[in-house]
């Protein structure tokens, strides 16, 4: 799959997966602020490669492929449908809505309400983005995330903060090889430590993050 971007697609793909895009990314923790709560000793390296690999970021990345196939409707409905808690459907579901707004307001993308990764791919397809960088990019801004809210929940520093992107950057780019032919078919997850997190983190009573 393709994966070479022009100067001009790499600086659209960057700035929609900036932080500054307004998706609200940082308020969202993906249930690791409750995993660090319960466990301050936790490996954050091995717990967002284990999302990586066999929870929502392989599955984002089949979203993703299918909201540039054309399935928005399809893929939208199943997206949400596996959202294992009502915050984890709440942080798909409003960063989605926040993208879509911005594309129509900014850049002239009119889609419907889409859950994010649905979101994404359609927009990737309305500007002809090789699909395959849009998918690493989408799965290391997902990472990077989750290595900074470890970041404000945890004693980790920024040297072994970046230390960590750094190594989990090589499992994005594997995650995004070996979904390039998977299908909504193929979804699925085995993060149960992680599902049940973000179930916890609903009902914590002081919280950072959304999620």
């Amino acid at each position: 799959m393709d994966t070479k971007l022009s100067y001009s697609d790499m600086m659209l793909v960057t700035q929609w997966l900036s932080p500054a895009f307004p998706v609200g990314a940082y308020s969202y923790s993906h249930g690791l602020e409750a995993a660090l709560d319960e466990a301050p000793d936790l490996n954050v390296q091995d717990w967002i490669e284990d999302i990586l690999r066999h929870g929502a970021g392989r599955n984002d990345a089949i979203l993703l492929r299918a909201g540039f196939g054309g399935l928005l409707e399809e893929a939208d409905a199943l997206g949400r449908g596996l959202a294992p808690s009502a915050e984890r459907l709440l942080e798909t579901d409003r960063q989605g809505a926040a993208f879509c707004k911005v594309l129509g307001g900014a850049f002239r993308i009119d889609l419907p309400t889409l859950i994010y990764p649905v979101a994404l791919g359609a927009a990737a397809r309305e500007r002809a983005l090789p699909l395959g960088a849009v998918t690493g990019a989408y799965l290391h801004a997902f990472m990077a995330n989750l290595v900074g809210c470890a970041q404000r929940l945890s004693p980790l520093g920024q040297t072994n903060a970046q230390a960590m992107i750094h190594a989990l950057s090589d499992v994005c780019d594997e995650v995004r090889a070996q979904t390039e032919r998977l299908t909504l078919n193929d979804i699925g997850g085995s993060v149960w430590a992680a599902d049940v997190a973000s179930m916890r983190h609903e009902m914590m009573g002081h919280r950072i993050f959304q999620t």
